[in-house]
């Protein structure tokens, strides 16, 4: 694990965000990271098809979602 460092900006909104959506700090950094990884390969999807993938996906590599992409 690494440490990644953000505005504090962002920090305050991440927090506001994991208590609304009952997720840890970390859980709800990381739920972003997903969902924006995921927008950036499929940018005509919308969120509930993202969400749908990271269901369908547990484990996100990156690799694989890549070669997924590119099939379609």
């Amino acid at each position: 694990m690494g440490i990644v460092k953000i505005s504090d900006e962002i920090h305050e909104e991440l927090r506001k965000a994991s208590q609304s959506f009952d997720r840890s700090l970390n859980g709800q950094a990381e739920h972003w990271l997903k969902i924006g990884l995921l927008a950036e390969i499929h940018p005509h999807l919308c969120y509930h098809d993202l969400l749908k993938m990271l269901l369908l996906n547990k484990s996100l590599k990156i690799e694989g979602l890549i070669k997924k992409a590119k099939k379609k």
